[in-house]
């Protein structure tokens, strides 16, 4: 079981999460600084969450922090770059063997003394950030961004969102693109991340059987943020269905054509419908047991994978599947009968109990890391929801299919995006 202590507001704009389980032998530190998703910023906060980790006045090398870290019984510090809506997320993690386990003490205020100084100490040199590891890391996100064509499911999906949320900051790839990259100056870099301390609002999950240490003193001790005034992260701007569909094809060397269809869903996530809409994914397209996998997979076998994702934040339902070249325009046919099937009631007791107990299931599976609970509740956070995740799973329960028909009726189409083999005359 988990025992969530609510917020402790421990200095401007820093805010403390204690969830408490003995499930895990391990204690996680997750520090999480929001910012807007901005063109400005996107790329630099990739690089920065990269360059972070590469060395501290202490620990200058990467060597020197192996030696360390597994002088810690093994402890591990990362970070990475997300956007959750249109709210960029750099996130600092520390995840430390639970004391209990190890005669050693305080080892758990040594590892976030040490995550401290990745994020508030780093290596400096003239002024800036070590020109090495800057160049070093600056050719390693020009390959991540680079690579984004290597996973063309994904690249795909993302394309979607992209044409689809154009001009909006949803559309901003997590890693930000090359041409900024290439621009971004040891000193711009450097005042960047000067600013993210100063302005960037900074909330602190802790996870683990901490019930008999008093974690707060000890973040005080030992994390140091000084942030003269938090920005505010505005709530995503929601648009409802665009006048005309947009149709995309995109043409790439590729054996399987790739097809995603973006909706807009017009319940934000603080609606009542937002569970039912959740439901009603799941029966489109949430696995083997959807109307999607059994009849366009396996009755038409149109598919090689077919499966339908909530975009939270944003309110959008994307549908997204591998299929022949030929079969584009059957499936999109196909796609749409099933949803205007559903829209007229078309759903068993039996599809939505399957589609409840598949829900339900991977919330309870986010208990089986300290890092997916960390991200549950900072999700929770970021979408001022005070529900746990019991109280998620019994509004779940209380789905019934006159809700669910409601929320369907809310989703309207909005980019048609495929990705295609070359054309011969081409």
């Amino acid at each position: 079981m988990l025992d969530r202590i609510l917020p402790i507001n421990i200095g401007n704009g820093v805010t403390l999460h204690l969830i408490n389980t003995k499930k895990f032998k391990t204690s996680l530190v997750s520090v999480y600084l929001q910012r807007p998703l901005t063109q400005e910023e996107v790329t630099k906060n990739a690089l920065i969450s990269m360059i972070l980790p590469r060395g501290t006045k202490r620990l200058e090398t990467s060597k020197d922090i192996a030696k360390y870290l597994e002088n810690l019984y093994g402890t591990s510090i990362g970070s990475n770059v997300s956007k959750k809506g249109e709210r960029n997320i750099i996130n600092f993690r520390m995840q430390v063997i639970n004391e209990i386990y190890i005669d050693e003490k305080h080892i758990l205020e040594k590892g976030i003394r040490t995550l401290n100084e990745f994020i508030n100490d780093p290596l400096i040199e003239q002024g800036h950030f070590k020109t090495e590891y800057l160049n070093q890391e600056r050719a390693n996100l020009t390959e991540k961004i680079e690579g984004r064509k290597n996973d063309k499911m994904k690249y795909a999906y993302e394309r979607c969102i992209e044409e689809m949320c154009k001009n909006e900051a949803f559309s901003l790839y997590e890693y930000g693109n090359v041409k900024d990259l290439k621009e971004i100056s040891d000193i711009t870099l450097f005042m960047h991340y000067e600013n993210l301390l100063k302005s960037s609002p900074v909330d602190i999950c802790v996870v683990g059987d901490i019930s008999n240490i008093d974690i707060q003193k000890m973040i005080d001790r030992n994390m140091k943020f000084k942030i003269n005034k938090p920005i505010a992260v505005e709530r995503e701007k929601l648009f409802n269905k665009s006048e005309k569909v947009k149709n995309v094809a995109e043409e790439m060397d590729i054996s399987q054509g790739k097809l995603v269809i973006g909706y807009r869903t017009n319940i934000p996530f603080e609606s009542e419908l937002y569970e039912p809409l959740i439901v009603y994914s799941n029966i489109l397209g949430g696995g083997p047991n959807s109307k999607l996998f059994k009849n366009l997979r396996e009755k038409e076998s149109l598919c090689y994978y077919i499966f339908s994702r909530i975009e939270k934040f944003k309110s959008l339902m994307l549908i997204s599947s591998g299929i022949e070249f030929d079969n584009f325009d059957k499936t999109v046919d196909l796609v749409g009968m099933q949803i205007k099937d559903m829209n007229n009631g078309n759903i068993s007791s039996e599809e939505i109990e399957s589609a409840k107990n598949a829900i339900i299931t991977a919330i309870r599976s986010m208990t089986d890391s300290p890092g997916m609970l960390a991200d549950f509740y900072y999700t929770q956070i970021i979408s001022n929801n005070q529900d746990n995740m019991e109280e998620i799973i019994n509004k779940i329960r209380k789905v019934n299919k006159e809700t669910i028909v409601e929320a369907g009726k809310n989703i309207k189409i909005d980019t048609i995006y495929f990705l295609r083999d070359k054309k011969e005359d081409n």
